[in-house]
C-alpha cells in the first residue's frame, strides 16, 4: 500500500498523513522542507534561487522515494505528504530557459524510478484558508509567501490533476477538521480505505 497526499502549501498534508499512517497501520513519509538551506533565500529573491531550491528538492524526494520501489521494506505500507510529481508543478514555475531545459532533464531521468502511488488524495481549499493556516502554523520564511504565488500555485495543481490517470480523489480541505474532529477523522479512514479496497489492496486493523 503507498499512499500519496498532495496540495498546496500549509493545506493539511501532513496532519492528514500522521493520521492515515496511525490508523492505517502504516509507516508515515514526511518530505524534508526545513532542511533546504535555500528555500528562505527563494522567498526573498525567487529569481536567483529558483534553480537551487528545486535541485535540493527533486534530490531529496528522489532519495526518499527510491525505496519504495523496492515493497519488500515496507510491508505494513506507506503514507507520504507529498507526491513525486510535485517538484515539476513547482519548477514549472519557477524556472525557465536553460535552467528549465536542465532541470527537465533531470527530472526525466529520474522520475520513472519512482513508483506510482496506489491512492493519491488531493487536497483543496480557498486561498484565505490556505493563508490562515500558514499563519498558524508559523514557519518564518512563510511569512514572505505571496498570495498570488499560492494561487498561481493552485492552478498549476488543478492542471495537474485534471490531466492525471492513476487513482485520485480530490477532497476540499476545508470543510473538514481531521487535526481535532473525531467525526471527520473517523470519515475519511472509512473512506480511504474503501478506495483503496477497490484497488485491490488489503489493508490494516484500524488502529485507535
Amino acid at each position: 500500500m503507498y499512499v500519496a497526499i498532495e496540495g498546496v502549501i500549509g493545506i493539511g498534508k501532513t496532519t492528514l498523513t500522521r493520521l492515515l499512517a496511525k490508523r492505517l497501520g502504516a509507516e508515515s513519509l514526511l518530505e524534508v522542507v526545513e532542511e533546504n538551506p535555500f528555500l528562505p533565500l527563494f522567498y526573498q529573491d525567487p529569481h536567483s534561487y529558483g534553480f537551487k531550491v528545486q535541485v535540493f528538492f527533486l534530490l531529496s524526494r528522489y532519495k526518499q522515494l527510491l525505496p519504495l520501489s523496492q515493497p519488500s521494506l515496507f510491508t505494513d505500507g506507506v503514507v507520504a505528504d507529498y507526491l513525486f510529481d510535485k517538484d515539476a508543478i513547482f519548477a514549472a514555475m519557477n524556472l525557465e530557459g536553460p535552467e528549465w531545459d536542465l532541470y527537465s532533464d533531470l527530472y526525466a531521468n529520474l522520475s520513472p524510478k519512482i513508483p506510482i502511488p496506489d491512492l493519491t488524495i488531493y487536497l483543496r481549499a480557498p486561498l484565505p484558508v490556505i493563508l490562515e493556516r500558514i499563519r498558524r502554523r508559523g514557519r518564518v520564511f512563510e511569512k514572505a509567501i505571496d498570495p498570488q504565488y499560492l494561487e498561481r500555485l493552485g492552478q498549476g495543481y488543478e492542471r495537474h490533476f485534471a490531466a492525471y490517470a492513476h487513482p485520485l480523489w480530490a477532497l476540499e480541505a476545508d470543510q473538514y477538521n481531521f487535526a481535532d474532529n473525531p467525526t471527520d477523522q473517523e470519515w475519511v479512514v472509512r473512506q480511504v480505505q474503501k478506495r483503496l479496497s477497490a484497488e485491490g489492496k488489503m489493508m490494516s486493523p484500524q488502529r485507535l
